[in-house]
């Protein structure tokens, strides 16, 4: 009887964990037709960011990568821009090309995000007299390549921490008071899909992108009643330059989409998902990255980051090689 009782508790257990998984499964592939593919094709008429959220959009980390294309996206649909970064040069060229392909008012300001505390007032005042309708806090650190905690520069450690953590945090506080007084806007946080896991050889980015997830759902909470939309993205891999230490992650592919694609993908969901990987393929990777236990997934990528890791200095001792023929 007590054998009897055992294995049916068992059945009942492992009956109720199958079910789980398939209905995981199915809302995350419905959620992802409907908004990725079924929702533009059924009505082409997407939403108005400028009538929800604002004429203006802040881009931090603006001159490359996501940034790039998502301040691009936001031009398209007509919305003003103020650029973000820390290389004049490159904020100049970028304002340029913008400004006059989209007909937009494009602004920008210099900044070093890894500098701390210090850059903050500056910004604040710049932004004074800008309704900033939306933010995308995009502006990232990560690691030159994998590496054990003992051998990351301190400059790259404080670079993650002043970035990842304190950008995404003191810009949102800039513009919150603003986007209260007008009772609506949007917050955009990027974070990425290493904040599933403790992630081995990169593990002060992944738990920066801790911080970001739940710096998110919290301030969602608190702005709730105040028309501000909160959005976090958490994208897998992109083919840009901070993922330059693999091979593998510099081509574009169904899994690791170029940044055009992913910003395009990525802003139709803004104002309609809270919490999304914002592209289709990374929404199904991210939920079979989520399903086994969180021992099992640190012990995958760790394994994952010690491939990448290969792959940079076998990419390296090629370069050295090459060099010397």
């Amino acid at each position: 009887m007590l054998l009897s009782a055992a294995l049916l508790a068992l059945a009942t257990v492992g009956l109720v964990v199958v079910a789980t998984f398939l209905l995981g499964l199915i809302l995350t592939l419905l959620t992802g037709l409907t908004v990725f593919f079924l929702g533009p094709a059924l009505c082409s008429k997407s939403i108005d960011l400028k009538d929800k959220f604002g004429t203006w959009a802040v881009v931090t980390g603006s001159t490359d990568g996501i940034g790039r294309a998502y301040a691009e996206e936001l031009a398209k649909r007509g919305i003003n821009l103020v650029l973000v970064s820390r290389s004049i040069e490159k904020l100049s060229a970028v304002a340029a090309q913008l400004g006059a392909k989209y007909n937009v008012l494009v602004r920008i300001i210099v900044a070093d995000f890894s500098k701390g505390e210090s850059i903050y007032e500056s910004i604040d005042q710049q932004l004074a007299d800008i309704p900033v309708g939306i933010l995308v806090n995009n502006v990232g650190s990560q690691y030159s390549y994998p590496m054990y905690v003992g051998e990351v520069p301190p400059d790259q450690i404080w670079s993650i921490i002043n970035i990842n953590i304190g950008a995404t945090t003191m810009m949102t506080r800039i513009v919150l008071r603003g986007m209260k007084l007008r009772g609506k806007g949007a917050i955009v946080n990027m974070s990425s899909g290493s904040e599933c896991q403790p992630l081995p050889f990169m593990t002060i980015y992944a738990a920066s992108k801790v911080f970001v997830k739940s710096f998110s759902a919290a301030l969602r909470n608190e702005y709730q009643d105040s028309g501000i939309t909160v959005q976090h993205l958490s994208p897998l891999f992109i083919n840009t330059k901070m993922n330059a230490f693999s091979h593998r992650l510099q081509e574009d592919g169904i899994f690791v989409p170029s940044a055009a694609t992913y910003a395009k993908s990525a802003i139709n969901t803004l104002g309609k998902l809270d919490h999304t990987t914002g592209y289709w393929a990374h929404g199904i990777q991210y939920w079979f990255t989520e399903f086994p236990p969180v021992w099992m997934r640190t012990i995958i990528g760790g394994l994952i980051n010690k491939g990448f890791r290969n792959d940079y200095f076998k990419g390296m001792q090629n370069n050295n090689n090459m060099q010397k023929h």
